[in-house]
């Protein structure tokens, strides 16, 4: 009897054990499948990071910042490597096409467009792909749960305008001041007109399709080459030098300021965006080049003189002699205009 308990109590370990392996098993497995993914999509992310290298991102304890929304015209010479080609050609492709794609192929993310314009990169505002598409009526196929666009339905040709978030900084790390593209939005254009957005009166309406952060672009777009002049037809450039080294031309439309307000589009705006354009430049120049006093300035002025009194009595003497001559001839007319009986009288200054 106690042989027969003693094996019981061995079969039911034995039992025990073979069985709950199995289940690890699984759930390691599983788990491991996950982790090797997760470890392929950071090696494959941080290979890519390495092969295309882009500037550092900006510091957040800067002492600094100065935020400005611009609103850039791809039909401008300056913009143009931003539009052209409106069709893909080969290997070329404009800005939106290429980010259309990667936030269609999903490894890209994107941000909605809220009604106050400002972007916000939280997980809660991420935008969806279908919900997106359906948004604003571009076609899409869905298959085995997989969302292609085709290319002639890419509305390449309608986002003639992109918004960007800039900022100005002076990093006191490095001693530097810089100006940075944080973000950027691609506006679609509906109606018979690209024009502007201004007001103007075109029938153009301006559609914001999304916000995406530059930081998580960047390393896409030093692989987007682009013809960067009309003269030169090779692609030396890409799109990250293109925004890194700010070739783009843009107005001012908004800034980030304590009252939430937005330049007014009226006949002041103009001017109001000369005045921030001016405050900028004047903070760059005045971090190296700070004005002297005035007195400090007089005091330079007048430092050579004192050096050398010599020079000093030699520029006085020959001052007073000058004048001793004008006075002299002048005396000598007055007095043969009175006749030749009156003494000529010559007034001499006493030197001392």
């Amino acid at each position: 009897m106690k042989r027969f308990l003693i094996l019981f109590t061995l079969l039911s370990c034995i039992t025990g054990i073979s069985a709950q392996p199995a289940k690890r098993r699984t759930t390691t497995t599983a788990t491991g499948s996950q982790t090797a993914k997760k470890a392929a999509a950071e090696k494959k992310v941080d290979r890519a990071t390495l092969m295309f290298p882009t500037s550092a991102e900006m510091p957040e304890d800067v002492v600094w910042r100065r935020d400005i929304y611009r609103q850039l015209d791809l039909l401008k010479d300056a913009n143009a490597p931003l539009y052209y080609p409106v069709e893909p050609h080969g290997k070329e492709q404009n800005l939106f096409t290429y980010l259309f794609r990667l936030f269609v192929s999903g490894r890209i993310n994107v941000y909605r467009y809220k009604l106050d314009g400002n972007e916000s990169f939280e997980a809660a505002d991420k935008a969806n792909v279908k919900e997106l598409l359906e948004q604003y009526r571009i076609y899409y196929e869905e298959e085995n749960g997989r969302i292609t666009v085709p290319e002639s339905d890419i509305p390449s040709a309608m986002v003639t305008r992109f918004y960007i978030k800039e900022s100005s900084y002076f990093d006191q790390r490095s001693a530097t001041y810089k100006t940075r593209v944080t973000a950027l939005c691609p506006v679609l254009m509906e109606g018979d007109e690209f024009e502007s957005v201004d007001n103007d009166g075109s029938s153009a309406t301006p559609k914001p399709l999304f916000w995406v952060k530059y930081d998580d672009v960047a390393t896409y777009l030093s692989r987007l080459p682009m013809m960067s002049s009309n003269l030169n037809n090779v692609t030396n450039m890409t799109a990250d030098d293109y925004f890194t080294l700010n070739h783009y031309e843009g107005v001012i439309y908004k800034t980030n300021n304590m009252q939430g307000r937005v330049i007014p589009a009226d006949s002041t705006r103009t001017r109001e965006q000369k005045r921030i354009e001016q405050q900028l430049k004047d903070f760059e120049e005045h971090i190296w080049h700070a004005s002297a006093p005035q007195d400090s300035l007089d005091s330079v002025a007048v430092a050579p003189a004192a050096e050398d009194p010599k020079a000093s009595r030699k520029s006085r003497s020959k001052s007073e002699n000058s004048s001793d001559t004008r006075r002299s001839k002048s005396s000598a007319a007055a007095s043969k205009s009175r006749g030749s009986s009156a003494p000529r009288v010559s007034a001499r200054r006493q030197r001392r």
